[in-house]
């Protein structure tokens, strides 16, 4: 009876957790123009305001995700949450660009400890046989972030300003933080008794925030290119490194295993092609179309609506057929989604709009259930918080990737210039063009997600060779 009571707190508590992020994040978008009109700034800018939060994440993830198989999964949870709650809180009072851009740095660090250790510690509560329901379950509350996202941001910047939103979002994180203190009385602890890489993580943590800003800045900063190949370099330094020594932040001979391999590279895929959609359309509703940040919201509803009800199908399904048909199935559906918003015009339907937001949800929800339970049933439980934390970082890596790929286009189509009526032509072409190269990366996924083979463990835990000794 205990272990029932322990499995259901688990997942109030870790789904409660995986509602915030993903809220804040489409919440945030709705407000992208007024916080522009507020501190007068320009569109590259502007895409900072999302590049930063999620560029933090994506970079401490990993780290974070090895430190919480070592010292617990628990703790590290616990901490992402007080971080995250305090940012938080400090966004809504930001005075400026700047100070609103560096605390969602240190939001994103908070949010990075969250997203490491809330798959593992499900994976750790349930058995393999429940682990697709339960995933498909945590998934669902993710795009019941999302879909709430657009309606409650839309509707508290509309009525009480942008910074109503922070604040919101902050109260929700509390009452984490407090039922979190309360219920979630058990530690996971995957790999106790091994050391840190220390070095490791300042590799990769450097190496990935020089990699993806020098990309992101390639148009706008003179030294981007140095950054980016200094970047690189660090990343090629960090893999080499990992190999060499007996406890590394990332193992990556877990890559050795196909399912688990093309599995992640499926994610990193599908989030690169999708996570900008929220973003660009946020804009294109407001500034071409002319919709306030409530009705635009409203509008965005349609996507994460069909996820939300759908994950949970795709991820019980999972656990009877063969995840890569769905996972495949799904990229191929948003891969269409994706091609259909190339079309866009200033007059478009908003009928139409409507309908390819919910084919692209459907895509999305089909994919990343089983995708989720591939990645996890390709490994030893004691690996489950760095493949938790590797497939969160393909997620952010994915998403970050999407925003440098907007951001550089931004630079080229509109320059530095703040959003006006004025520059609405240049902006749909910039939309558009994003979508065109959205679209050939997402069908280049369904490669991918089919590459990965057939599962051939059945959910059980498969052995996958430790990494070399100094």
């Amino acid at each position: 009876m205990e272990t029932v009571s322990i499995k259901k707190y688990t997942l109030i508590v870790i789904t409660l957790a995986s509602f915030l992020t993903p809220f804040m994040g489409s919440a945030i978008n709705l407000a992208i123009p007024a916080i522009g009109k507020d501190f007068n700034s320009s569109t590259i800018i502007l895409s900072w305001v999302a590049t930063s939060y999620i560029l933090a994440s994506a970079a401490f993830l990993v780290p974070f995700g090895r430190l919480s198989d070592i010292i617990g999964r628990k703790k590290i949870f616990m901490l992402g949450i007080s971080i995250f709650f305090v940012t938080t809180f400090l966004c809504g009072i930001a005075w400026s660009m700047q100070a609103l851009i560096i605390f969602r740095v240190f939001q994103g660090i908070g949010s990075a400890m969250i997203f490491s250790t809330g798959m593992a510690i499900l994976t750790s509560a349930f058995p393999p046989q429940e682990r697709g329901k339960v995933l498909g379950i945590n998934v669902a509350t993710v795009y019941v972030g999302l879909s709430l996202g657009p309606v409650i941001g839309g509707t508290l910047n509309h009525q009480f300003g942008w910074h109503a939103i922070f604040f919101f979002t902050a109260v929700i994180a509390l009452i984490v933080l407090v039922v979190s203190s309360i219920k979630l009385k058990v530690e996971w602890v995957g790999t106790s008794g091994e050391t840190f890489d220390y070095t490791g993580s300042l590799f990769y943590i450097v190496g990935f925030i020089a990699f993806m800003y020098g990309i992101s800045s390639l148009t706008t900063v003179p030294a981007a290119k140095i950054i980016f190949l200094i970047g690189l370099a660090l990343l090629i330094v960090f893999g080499f490194y990992e190999m060499r020594i007996k406890h590394p932040i990332l193992n990556l001979s877990l890559f050795k295993n196909i399912t688990y391999a093309f599995s992640n590279l499926a994610a990193l895929i599908n989030y690169s092609a999708t996570f900008s959609l929220g973003f660009l359309l946020s804009l294109y509703l407001q500034e071409i179309q002319g919709y306030d940040s409530q009705v635009t919201g409203m509008i965005l509803l349609f996507q994460p609506i069909i996820m939300a009800v759908l994950s949970p199908i795709s991820g019980t399904l999972s656990d009877r057929i063969e995840p890569r048909a769905l996972a495949t199935l799904g990229m191929a559906i948003s891969t269409i989604g994706l091609v259909l918003f190339c079309f866009l015009t200033e007059q478009t339907s908003l009928i139409l709009i409507i309908i390819n937001l919910a084919l692209i949800g459907t895509g999305f929800a089909l994919f990343s259930s089983p995708n989720s339970n591939a990645v996890m049933s390709a490994v030893e439980k004691r690996y489950y918080g760095i493949a938790s934390s590797t497939l969160g970082t393909m997620r952010l890596t994915g998403q970050a990737v999407s925003m440098a790929i907007v951001t550089l286009l931004m630079s080229i189509y509109l320059g530095n210039a703040e959003l006006t009526p004025a520059l609405s032509s240049k902006l749909l072409s910039c939309t558009k063009a994003s979508f065109g190269i959205f679209s050939l990366i997402c069908f280049g996924g369904i490669f991918a997600s089919w590459a990965r083979g057939k599962r051939g463990t059945g959910g059980q835990e498969p052995t996958c060779p430790a990494p070399a000794k100094k």
